[in-house]
Parts: C-alpha cells; sequence; structure tokens
C-alpha cells in the first residue's frame, strides 16, 4: 500500500531523515517509534506531502506521489492526523465532520458510520470544539479523517496527553479498522505499549536513519528498547 525508497526530507536545505526503506502492506499497521528528534515527525509530513522530498520516492499502491502536493495525495486516498489534537477550535464537533464531509457523495452516512466508530462524541456535536478534552478533540480529529474514506491513514502521536482509557479506545478503533479491511495505518507513537499492542510491525528510527525494523510479538519491546538506547 506505501512505500518508501531511499526517503530523504528535511527543512531548508538541512536534511532530517535520511534514506528511509518503509513498506505497509494492505490492511497492515505499522509502528514508527524513536526519541524526540528522532524524525518521525519530518517522515510523515513528507509522506503526507507538506514537505518535499530531497531524495527518494513516495509510492501509494504502486502510483509514485513524491512530487505529487498534498490534496492530491488526500485525493489518492492518503489521510494525515497531526500531533497535538488538531481542529477548528471555533466550530462545534459537528461542524468539524460537516465541513469535512460536504461535497462528498453520502456525507451523512459518512458521518453517521464515524460517530457509531466514536460513539462518545455524539452528545458533543453542539459543543465547541475547543472546549473538548484532549482525548475528544483525537477522537473528532480521527473521525474526521475518515470521512475522506482513506485508504491508508497516517496518526502521529494520537495517544500524547490523552488519559489511558481513551488510549484503549484509540488503539481498539485502529486495530479493527485494519483489520476490516480496505485501510492501512502508519503509526508515529512514543507509547511504547500501545505501538507494539496496535501494530503488525515497527520500525525504529534513530538520528533519521532506521535503527531496527521487524514484527510485533513477545520479543518485540526488547528490541525495539535495545535499538532506542544504542
Amino acid at each position: 500500500m506505501l512505500r518508501l525508497r531511499d526517503l530523504a526530507c528535511g527543512y531548508g536545505r538541512t536534511p532530517v531523515v535520511h534514506g528511509i526503506d518503509l513498506h505497509i502492506g494492505p490492511d497492515e499497521v505499522v509502528a514508527v517509534m524513536g526519541h524526540n528528534g528522532a524524525g518521525k515527525t519530518t517522515l510523515l509530513r513528507a509522506v503526507a506531502g507538506l514537505l518535499p522530498a530531497m531524495r527518494g520516492t513516495v509510492e501509494l499502491d504502486g502510483t509514485d506521489m513524491t512530487r505529487r502536493p498534498a490534496n492530491r495525495r488526500v485525493k489518492a486516498g492518503m489521510a494525515y492526523v497531526p500531533q497535538g489534537q488538531q481542529c477548528f477550535a471555533h466550530l462545534t464537533a459537528g461542524e468539524n465532520l460537516r465541513l469535512v464531509a460536504d461535497g462528498r457523495r453520502h456525507g451523512k452516512a459518512l458521518i453517521d458510520a464515524q460517530l457509531d466508530l466514536f460513539p462518545a462524541l455524539r452528545p458533543l456535536l453542539g459543543r465547541q470544539a475547543g472546549l473538548l478534552s484532549g482525548g475528544q478533540r483525537q477522537q473528532l480529529a480521527i473521525a474526521r479523517a475518515l470521512i475522506t474514506e482513506p485508504r491508508l491513514l497516517i496518526l502521529d502521536e494520537p495517544t500524547e496527553g490523552i488519559q489511558p482509557n481513551v488510549v484503549a479506545e484509540i488503539e481498539s478503533t485502529v486495530v479493527g479498522l485494519a483489520k476490516r479491511g480496505g485501510l492501512s495505518v502508519l503509526l508515529v507513537e512514543q507509547h511504547l505499549g500501545f505501538a507494539l499492542q496496535a501494530a503488525d510491525r515497527y520500525y525504529v528510527l534513530r538520528s533519521g536513519r532506521v535503527a531496527s525494523e521487524g514484527s510485533t510479538g513477545v520479543e518485540a519491546e526488547g528490541r525495539v528498547r535495545e535499538a532506542m538506547s544504542i
């Protein structure tokens, strides 16, 4: 579904990510982990089209997306949920959802489908998004992204600053979506427990390079911690 080949990117002339090779299969959840400054968010921004590639390629389902702008990548099936529970704070939760759904076929049905995934949002549709808790805003942000009917969902630190019970809900939803079929997930996450529970495979970044990769499982946490401490 997603393949990165020798991808390098950064800010201005300063590279942050160096020669990343990464792939995600259909209906697969892949986690990218690493300490702050490892290049995780920079990598996601390049995949989403918000940063240009200095070198290498980004392919979605076999199509080269490297030079396509972010809006073209959304149309092709990418959805990016950035770090920080971002939303239009002055709009209600319902207006946030309708803003994305307007103009789409079956827009109301798409909204209803996301409210079924995140039922805690239903009683909050009339409340300003800026007044929601961090966990509620994160659920709203993911619901908005899913309204675009993506084939690849890109999540940057979805559990940051969120209470544990909501973390468990988001984990269950992400895993359930992938198992349902038709959606792959690229997940950047500092919470090792969440990442290794939700993901099928992992990559560890260190100084903008892949330090370790493999399948999640009983020994994965030890390998990840070792790679992060080298």
